[in-house]
Order: structure tokens, then C-alpha cells, then sequence
């Protein structure tokens, strides 16, 4: 909502505007009435909306047209002052103040009119005959208010509803003449009623309305009062509640009904308590909460994301298949403005054998984004209204900044769940199916991922010493000449050669002697295409021997041409190895430092799996 507002008083000389304004200070008629009234600002805590109001009069005497033009551009609303008694002020808005307004205020942002019957002490009958039709013809104005400043009357409810027109703008919401509400509102709602249908049954039952209403206006609704409402609606709509609870048609007319009756109050603290601003866009204070991140630091999900992520996940997965079918999908991010993933995602993370995401996948992708774009996460998360659903103060409480890397290796452990390994190599090599094979697809599945759906990442789960961390491999363009620092970033670098290629080894051992030699990221050679008969590589030396010289640990066999899925051990290594980058290479080479790791994957993989499936029964 806006910090402050600003009303300007305009209208033909003698119509009361000063008047009006002393009255509303001074609480009486004044005796000397000047030219004009200075500036008053009325502090937050006397007002209902508490937002300091600014009130500014106007004097035709005193002031130039251009000093009246400046204060029109800054008015954030604009009071009309008429005499009831003088029919001339009555003509003179329509001939001259509201072209004048409309000439010197954005086209796009129309300032609210209110129109002020100034003097009704001094006649028996209303102007409101009169102004009627110059209201319907004038979409900005939002009311029409007749008083007295002589008796006081209505006074105060002149500058409230001024002070309303700006906090709660009918003009967003509604279009009179069609008397319905505008299709950017009905969108706004839209989204709000699917973010609060925590079942995805297309219904608020008595549990999401109260929760919504606890959420929005801080009280749940008493039994009684919540049947009040549906009886409402039920009385009005066919459809507008089902199975005892309100559907989207008749939470829609609730809001519509609320408008109409001039308690627009009650949607805009709705919309707002809902991330959204005076146009009906998410804020983007509330789709970017701000987020600290110091250098050499990374970001991930901590776990009350995941269980809204996983409630999130529930909600959409009807069939109980632990995988998302594209329509499931679409309906998850239906409150997104646009579709987030595209097909690359399913290239990036594992799918079931109908390439539909599964509930390994999903949180896969979500750990990517995170990981490499948090600003995008939080904006995700924002459509999903995680803040809300899960009651935390912002998207950022959701996220984990891990510790400076330094201080991981100065004390020799990590706190850290994800862990970037660079995949370099010459083109050809087996990077991409080294990636694939990741994610369970042997050669024969790769070859049926499109060129234009491929992804330059894989993302997945491994288990060390029992832990389940995960490992993010992404496929470096191999130019040579050039390595960005996100290139260059990462917990371990995988150097991948094909075996079959005699001048396939030569780029790994340059890349690894230009950027990585003389680092602390822990390296690992791999030996790809290892079905293939392996040829004699055209460098100074074999790959072993090289391995030997620069402390690495030997070339590691791979290919992803099986029958079933590939094996994974070679991924356990890379994420043990990243994350223990201070574990010296005698352990490295041990078979019994891998076969720790390795065995704590295989039972946590299986237990996993079984939790996630206990998990689901009472789904």
C-alpha cells in the first residue's frame, strides 16, 4: 500500500475549499476564511487507514496555472469543490477542470476525482440528479460526496473516501458500465483462489476459507458467518458452491458483490496480502525479497522449502503415479504468468518411462534453479505463494547461503547438500551422455532426446557414507581460448576423453594444465566409451601416467552403452570427492574409502525410496 497520500482541493473561486479543509482541522465553522489554506499533513495514527495524509488547497488568487499544473501532476487524488447553490460551478466541471486535469496527468495513470456539493446547508434539495450523469460518463471519478463546512456535515467521511479512492481504487477493479470486474482482477483472484485450494479439488472447504481468512484479515470466520457467506452465494449463483464449500465462480462473485458494494476495502487487502500492487502485477518487492549472498557462498533449499515444494508436488499429482504427466504440470504452474520449464527439464533431471517428471525430478529442478539462479527461485516460489502456504515472512526464509567454501576447507567438512561438477572435454568425447547416463538413460534412450530439447545440465541424487547429497554436472562448451568464471566455479572438475579417439585426451590434458592445475578443485579423468576398443593417445603421455604425475586418481572406465541403466558409482566418487576436496589421493586410490561410500549409497538409495513410498500411503 502507498506510504502516504496527497489530495488536492480545485473548483471555481468561493465554493468553500479552504473552508472545507479549516473545518476538517479545527473541528468548526471559521470565522476568516483566507485566500488559501497552507499544506496540512495529517499523521498516520488520527487517520482510518493509518497513511499520513497531505491536503492541499488551491487558489486561483495566489497561484499561476502552472504552479496548479504542478500540484495536479503530484495529487495522488483530486477533489472537485462545487456550490449546490451555483449551478455555473456545477457546468465549470465538466467545461473546465476535469479537461484540464485529463490534459495534465498521465494517460496511462488517471488520477481519482471525487466530486465535492460544498454548502448543502444553504439548499433543501440535492445536485445529485445533476451529477449523476457526469459520474457515468467519467470512469475516474469514484464518488460524489455533498457537505457543509458551515454544520460540518460530512467532513470527514469527504476526505476518508478521498483518502479511499487512492488506498482501495474502484477503477482497477470494476468497470461500472459492464458491472463486473475487470479481466486483470478476475486473473489476480484467480491465482489467489488456486494458490488457497490446498487439495486442488477446484472448492475452498471450511479449512481453506478459514485458513485464507486467518491469512488475510488475521480472525477466522465464526461457523454461522461462514454459512452466512455461502448462503449468500448460494442464493445468487447455481454453481457458486459445491460439496459445501465455495468454488472459483462463487469466491469470484463474493468479490464482485464486495466491489458493488462499495467494500472494495475487502478485495484490495485480499490482492495485497497476495503480493499484488496497484496495477494488479505481483509486487516486486514480493516476487524479490532481499537475499545476502556473500562470495564463494552458494544457495540451496532448506527443508521447510521442500515440504512446501512436496505438498506442492501432492496437490498436483492425482494419480498417485510419483510423477507429473504434462497436464499435471501445466496445472501446477497455471498461476505462474508464463510456463517456467521447458523441455530441456526433462533432459535436465530423471523421468519415468513416459518422460513425465518424476517427484526425484521435480525437487531435482528445483535444487537447480536455486543453485544457479536463487533471484528466479524466489520468484518462483512467489507464484506459488510460499510465504503464505508455509506462514514464513518471505521466499527467503526458504533458502539456505551456505558458508564461505574457505572456511569448508579449513575445517575439513561441509554443511553444504549440492555440488557443481564441470564436465570438460573435446566435442565427441561422451560429455553429454556422460550426463544422460546420470540420470539412468543408456545410449540407446539418448539416441531419442531431440537436439533442440537437449540440456547442458544433469541433476540428481547420490548417497555418501548415507547422506543424500546432491550432484549438479554441467557440460562446459569445450572453447578452448575461453572459460567464464561460472565455467571455472564449481567443486569438482570431470575431464571426460574418448577412448577410441586417439587425439581425444590431448584437450582434457591442456584444459587441466591452463585452469585447474594449479588449484584446489579436485579432479577426476574420465575413460569414455569404454566398450569401444581403446586406442593409444597421441600425447606425451598415456593418461595413467599423467593421472600419476599430477596426483589425480587413474582414469575412471565409463560407457553408457548397456542394456540396463548405466552404472552410478562413478557419480558417488565425483560428489565424495567434492565433498571431501582435502581427502589426500592414497585414500582416493583405497578401494575400501570408495566402497564406504559406495555401499552407504545402494542402502540409502533403497531406503529412500521406501520412506518416499511410506510417505505416499496416506497421501
Amino acid at each position: 500500500m502507498r506510504k502516504d497520500v496527497r489530495i488536492l482541493l480545485v473548483g471555481e473561486p468561493k465554493v468553500g475549499k479552504t473552508s472545507l479543509i479549516m473545518s476538517l482541522v479545527s473541528e468548526e465553522f471559521p470565522d476568516v476564511v483566507p485566500y488559501r489554506a497552507e499544506e496540512i499533513t495529517i499523521p498516520a495514527d488520527v487517520t482510518p487507514e493509518r497513511v499520513p495524509t497531505h491536503i492541499v488547497d488551491y487558489s486561483e488568487a495566489e497561484q499561476t496555472d502552472e504552479q496548479l499544473f504542478q500540484e495536479i501532476s503530484k495529487a495522488n487524488v483530486i477533489c472537485i469543490v462545487y456550490s449546490v447553490n451555483n449551478k455555473k460551478s456545477i457546468e465549470k466541471v465538466t467545461s473546465h477542470w476535469i479537461p484540464l486535469i485529463t490534459e495534465n496527468t498521465d494517460k496511462d495513470s488517471r488520477v481519482p476525482l471525487i466530486l465535492v456539493g460544498n454548502k448543502s446547508d444553504l439548499v433543501e434539495h440535492s445536485s445529485m440528479e445533476t451529477i449523476l450523469p457526469i459520474m457515468n460518463q467519467y470512469s475516474e471519478i469514484e464518488t460524489c460526496v455533498e457537505c457543509s463546512a458551515k454544520n460540518l456535515k460530512n467532513i470527514s467521511e469527504l476526505f476518508y473516501y478521498a483518502q479511499k479512492a487512492v488506498l482501495h481504487p474502484t477503477g482497477p477493479l470494476y468497470c461500472p458500465e459492464k458491472k463486473d470486474m475487470k479481466p486483470l482482477c478476475v486473473k489476480a483472484l484467480t491465482r489467489i483462489f488456486k494458490v488457497s485450494d490446498l487439495d486442488n479439488d477446484g472448492i475452498l472447504n471450511d479449512n481453506e476459507l478459514n485458513f485464507f481468512q486467518r491469512t488475510c484479515f488475521n480472525t477466522p470466520l465464526e461457523p454461522q458467518a461462514l454459512e452466512d457467506v455461502k448462503n449468500v452465494v448460494r442464493k445468487n449463483l447455481n454453481d457458486g458452491v459445491c460439496d459445501n464449500g465455495l468454488t472459483l465462480k462463487g469466491f469470484l462473485f463474493l468479490h464482485t458483490l464486495f466491489i458493488q458494494r462499495g467494500r472494495h476495502e475487502t478485495t484490495w487487502t485480499v490482492l495485497r496480502r497476495f503480493g499484488y500492487d496497484d496495477d494488479l502485477e505481483l509486487n516486486q518487492d514480493y516476487l524479490f525479497p532481499p537475499l545476502k549472498i556473500p562470495p564463494d557462498c552458494t544457495t540451496e533449499l532448506n527443508h521447510n522449502a521442500y515440504l512446501f515444494l512436496q505438498s506442492v508436488f501432492d496437490k498436483h499429482d492425482k494419480d498417485r503415479d510419483c510423477a507429473l504427466s504434462p497436464e499435471e504440470l501445466r496445472d501446477l504452474f497455471d498461476v505462474f504468468p508464463y510456463m517456467p520449464w521447458g523441455p530441456d527439464v526433462n533432459n535436465t533431471v530423471c523421468t519415468n518411462d513416459n518422460g513425465w517428471i518424476t517427484y526425484q525430478g521435480y525437487l531435482s529442478q528445483w535444487t537447480l534453479t536455486t543453485y544457479l539462479d536463487v533471484q528466479r527461485c524466489l520468484e518462483y516460489l512467489g507464484y506459488l505463494g510460499y510465504s503464505i502456504i508455509a506462514e514464513q515472512e518471505s521466499q527467503a526464509s526458504g533458502i539456505t547461503v551456505t558458508r564461505d567454501k574457505k572456511i569448508d576447507l579449513q575445517k575439513k567438512q561441509t554443511q553444504r547438500n549440492v555440488f557443481r561438477c564441470n564436465v570438460f572435454g573435446d566435442i565427441g568425447s561422451g560429455k553429454s551422455g556422460f550426463l544422460q547416463a546420470f540420470l539412468g538413460r543408456n545410449l540407446m534412450v539418448q539416441k531419442m532426446i531431440r537436439e533442440e530439447h537437449r540440456s547442458y545440465y544433469a541433476i540428481s541424487t547420490t548417497y555418501v557414507y548415507g547422506q543424500e547429497k546432491y550432484l549438479l554436472l554441467h557440460e562446459v562448451f569445450p572453447d578452448f581460448d575461453y572459460l567464464s568464471d561460472a565455467d571455472m566455479a564449481c567443486d569438482i572438475v570431470c575431464l571426460v576423453y574418448d577412448v577410441s579417439n586417439p587425439y581425444s585426451f590431448e584437450y582434457c590434458a591442456k584444459v587441466f594444465k591452463q585452469y585447474f592445475m594449479d588449484s584446489k578443485i579436485p579432479c577426476m579423468m574420465i575413460a569414455a566409451k569404454s566398450d569401444l576398443p581403446e586406442i593409444k593417445q597421441m600425447y606425451g603421455c598415456s593418461p595413467l601416467e599423467f593421472c600419476r604425475r599430477h596426483k589425480m586418481p587413474p582414469p575412471q572406465s565409463f560407457t553408457c552403452n548397456t542394456a540396463a541403466a548405466p552404472s552410478r558409482d562413478i557419480y558417488t566418487k565425483l560428489t565424495t570427492m567434492a565433498m571431501y576436496p582435502h581427502v589426500s589421493q592414497a585414500d582416493l586410490k583405497s578401494s575400501t574409502f570408495w566402497l564406504r561410500a559406495s555401499v552407504g549409497a545402494t542402502v540409502f538409495a533403497v531406503l529412500g525410496f521406501t520412506m518416499y513410498r511410506v510417505l505416499l500411503k496416506p497421501r
